[in-house]
């Protein structure tokens, strides 16, 4: 599998592209979803974000499915949708995607911590990707029951996994997306250190 290789495409494209994508990206699943099912307002439980894992607080597992596939499918509707102008469209379309699910602007840029969307975005640009995240992610929960530390292992390997197969331009683009992952999951990683990350099942 080579990169990309067309030709470059216009600046104004990949403005549009990239504004289409946060625009995908910012509509909040998670809250939209709790609020038709009469659960109230998400961001006053839990960690206080949109993502499914915080949907899952209200007890209602469907809901938290529903939530974590349409924020993945945004993610990967953005890529094959301007991905018909280019590839380097899709690239940038899958940036504003990802960036829209964390900062959306109708929530004072305050959003979710960007896995699922992530996991979106690789799924459109590279849908083997998804499978080496996916089996990343599931050979570590196994291992340590911790979710957060097995989504933090797997963002570190897919843009490593992306270069050496010769995906320089979306390795790129997902080293820049862990990064951010990273970021989001500071409290995490400071709690996994600590010893006080809750485990995957416990119900503390």
């Amino acid at each position: 599998m080579s990169d990309f290789s067309g030709g470059p495409a216009g600046v104004p494209l990949l403005l549009f592209a990239l504004a289409f994508g946060y625009l995908l990206g910012s509509i909040p699943f998670g809250l939209i979803l709790t609020r038709m099912a009469g659960l109230g307002d998400v961001r006053s439980i839990g960690s206080g974000n949109i993502g499914a894992t915080n949907v899952l607080r209200t007890g209602n597992k469907k809901l938290a499915a529903a939530t974590l596939l349409l924020d993945m499918l945004k993610g990967t509707a953005a890529v094959l949708i301007a991905g018909i102008a280019s590839p380097e469209a899709a690239i940038a379309a899958g940036l504003g995607a990802f960036l829209g699910h964390i900062f959306p602007v109708w929530l004072k840029f305050k959003g979710g911590k960007g896995v699922a969307t992530y996991l979106g975005v690789l799924l459109g640009l590279f849908w083997q990707g998804a499978l080496i995240f996916a089996a990343v992610w599931l050979g570590v929960a196994y291992a340590t029951r911790y979710s957060s530390l097995a989504a933090l292992v797997a963002a570190a390997i897919v843009p490593i996994a992306l270069y050496i197969i010769g995906l320089h331009q979306i390795a790129v683009l997902f080293l820049i997306l862990t990064v951010i992952v990273f970021i989001k999951h500071r409290a995490n990683i400071r709690r996994l250190v600590a010893g006080n990350e809750g485990k995957i099942g416990s119900k503390g």
